[in-house]
């Protein structure tokens, strides 16, 4: 399996985003990142939603 095609910058960043070893994330599935990616963009779309809710 290759490494992902990402950017240097984009893989230290999402490492740290899913909390996992750099080492890891490059070696990762790409269906497995995308499924971690995904879980990540519902945290952060449930945590923004009650924001925009007081706001109003």
């Amino acid at each position: 399996m290759k490494p992902l095609q990402v950017s240097a910058d984009t893989a230290v960043k999402l490492a740290e985003s899913l909390g996992v070893p750099l080492e890891h994330l490059m070696h990762m599935p790409q269906h497995i990142l995308m499924q971690k990616i995904a879980e990540l963009a519902k945290e952060e779309a449930a945590k923004a939603a009650p924001a925009k809710g007081e706001q109003e």
